[in-house]
């Protein structure tokens, strides 16, 4: 090594100049720094790079959802269901309902949502569980109908449950005390049922929709469209930004045929019993009246219903959800009998003169039909056989008339199929014949069969929207008309017409208003003073005459107690049947019908004194009009 010469008397001493072996270490060192900070940076994002792709993708997308524009939905309000005069039968009500939003679940706060909400935990887990296979963006609705304390709840949790959130909703609100329930009916929540059928193919997981009486019937009417919000949300759930709007687009209002102040009545008339009323004018089919007892709440439908409530709805021996008024097949007792006086004069079987001698009783076939009178009727014919509803009469009739004839005027009544009437769920009841009992029993028709038919016992069956219509239509002269609850131009009546003899349609109709009218007549309890009132009373067993006696009089094996009338008799305007479930005797179902007859015609009463003193007031004003009176009361009109 040569090392740089000294020079003591020289100005520039020793050279700072590096050497040239350090300026290159120094630079290699700076690069190798460099290259290390790369690596390190190359591999953390790798690794990131890693976690995210690879190693926990889902984590990471949900993470990412949890900051996005979200679509929180905006609930149609259902139309409205208004009365024949439109009065507002179902409306709407604003609420809050509460939803999960599932990319922020965690299902151990499960048990303490519940508990805060007063929420079934079984029931919540459940529901939670099975939205699994639904994509994660599909909110859980939970509860509807917030009650203040649950708003509380949610507002002061929101930290700790952030996957609670609310939204606004338009919950159905309805008549109190079961009124009108069955006729109504109720909304819920869609099944998986119901998505994978047809009828509502184009509705979503979640959707609220009509599932019993007229909610299902027009649902598509009554159902709206739901709108959409977008807006921005943070990792906790929270709204920070509104975006944009898709307003909902409300439901239709649907008007019904039925009158509030008859229904009133008819409700209380059936208070404390079971069974149904109807009442239809014969003259349209529209349904004035529809009541059926036991009845229900539908409000705790509107919203998601406890376990243990539908289990004591549907485990109530009574049936509280059957609407008896179209679905209860019971036999008719005697209130088929003037179908039977019908059917016999229609076929020349007999003259309203053929006489009967009623002694308490005949035999048939070996054995011994009773009448319900013990001591007998006497001598009996046409009319004094509806009038005193002799059953010894109708069996030698039916025994005459033999079961061809008897079965095709079921046919033409309407017994045997359902009326059409626009509620889901009607039952056909049975019209029986040698046809049917072959099919259907694997036995022939005997002779005995037909004796109890001509009585309205036996195998036949009706529900009572199907008698009165059946009746109504015997009143009309022989038009029957399709039964309905919607009005509008969507409705196409259908009726169906019978030529029928006008003496004979006389001559049985003339008997039913001697129910009411003449002394000491079975139904007696349905006359009204100034109207005049037709009708016919029924009793039908449920079990054998023996083994109600064994039972030691047994509640549920009383007779049922049947009235079916109409008024005014000449020109009918409404036709009313009462079922009275195990009422014993049928004058008690009487008074039923009687009641919303006087309702009927007391309010027609009303409305005819108000329009002659509307007509009276505007005669007087016209009248004073043509005086040329002024507003001052002086001639020349308004003063200058």
């Amino acid at each position: 090594m040569i090392l740089p010469s000294y020079d003591p008397n020289s100005d520039q001493g020793v050279s700072d100049k590096p050497p040239l072996r350090d300026d290159t270490r120094f630079a290699a060192g700076k690069i190798a720094i460099v290259q290390y900070a790369a690596v390190a940076i190359f591999v953390f994002l790798i690794s990131g790079f890693w976690n995210l792709q690879v190693r926990n993708p889902q984590f990471y997308d949900e993470r990412a959802l949890q900051n996005s524009v979200k679509s929180v939905p905006i609930l149609a309000p259902r139309g409205r269901i208004l009365d024949r005069d439109g009065r507002v039968i179902v409306d709407n009500h604003t609420s809050h309902t509460l939803l999960l939003a599932r990319e922020l679940l965690k299902e151990e706060h499960l048990a303490a949502i519940a508990q805060g909400l007063d929420l079934d935990y079984d029931d919540l887990r459940d529901r939670v569980r099975r939205f699994r296979a639904r994509p994660k963006y599909v909110p859980i609705v939970i509860k509807d109908e917030l009650t203040p304390a649950d708003l509380a709840f949610v507002e002061s949790h929101r930290d700790f449950f952030p996957e609670m959130f609310l939204i606004q909703a338009q919950r159905r609100l309805y008549p109190r005390d079961g009124m009108m329930a069955h006729v109504i009916g109720y909304t819920g929540e869609i099944s998986e049922d119901e998505l994978n059928s047809p009828e509502f193919a184009r509705y979503e997981p979640g959707a609220v929709i009509g599932k019993f009486g007229i909610e299902r019937q027009y649902n598509s009417t009554l159902m709206g469209v739901d709108g959409q919000k977008q807006v921005v949300v943070d990792n906790r759930g929270q709204v920070r930004q509104e975006l944009k709007n898709k307003p909902a687009v409300p439901g239709k209002d649907l008007q019904l045929t039925l009158d509030l102040d008859l229904q009133a009545v008819a409700e209380l008339a059936m208070e404390g019993k079971n069974g149904a009323v109807v009442a239809l004018d014969p003259r349209t089919g529209d349904v004035l009246a529809m009541v059926s007892r036991p009845a229900f709440d539908p409000n705790k439908f509107a919203v998601h219903m406890k376990t243990k409530d539908w289990k004591e709805i549907t485990g109530n021996p009574d049936n509280p959800l059957m609407n008896r008024a179209i679905q209860a097949q019971q036999a008719p007792g005697s209130t088929f009998k003037p179908i039977m006086a019908l059917a016999a004069l229609e076929t020349g079987t007999i003259d309203d003169k053929w006489t009967v001698h009623c002694s308490g009783g005949a035999t048939f076939y070996g054995h011994f039909y009773h009448c319900h009178l013990k001591g007998g009727h006497g001598s009996v014919a046409l009319h004094k056989g509806i009038v005193d509803s002799c059953d010894t009469y109708f069996y030698t009739l039916g025994n005459k008339m033999g079961i061809d004839k008897i079965s095709s005027y079921e046919d033409i009544v309407g017994f045997g199929r359902k009326t059409g009437i626009d509620l889901p769920g009607e039952q056909e009841g049975v019209a029986p014949s040698e046809k049917w009992k072959l099919r259907t029993q694997r036995q022939k028709w005997y002779a005995g069969d037909t004796i109890s038919l001509s009585i309205g016992q036996g195998y036949l069956t009706v529900t009572p929207i199907q008698l009165v219509r059946a009746l109504g239509g015997i009143a009309m002269g022989g038009v029957w008309h399709e039964p309905h609850l919607a009005q509008g131009p969507d409705w196409k009546d259908k009726p169906v017409e019978w030529s029928l003899n006008p003496d004979n349609l006389k001559d049985v109709i003339d008997g039913m208003c001697g129910v009411v009218n003449e002394a000491g007549a079975t139904g007696v309890r349905a006359h009204l003073p100034d109207i005049e009132v037709c009708g016919k009373t029924g009793t039908a067993q449920v079990a054998s005459v023996d083994y109600v006696k064994s039972q030691r009089g047994e509640q549920n094996l009383k007779d049922n107690a049947w009235f079916v009338g109409f008024a005014p008799g000449r020109a009918p305007e409404i036709a009313v049947v009462a079922l009275f479930e195990h009422g014993a005797e049928s004058k008690f179902a009487a008074p039923i019908v009687r009641d919303v007859l006087k309702a009927y015609f007391d309010k027609k009463t009303r409305l005819t004194i108000l329009e002659q003193q509307k007509q009276g007031m505007a005669a007087k004003m016209a009248s004073i009009g043509g005086l040329g009176l002024g507003q001052e009361g002086r001639p020349g009109g308004p003063p200058h």
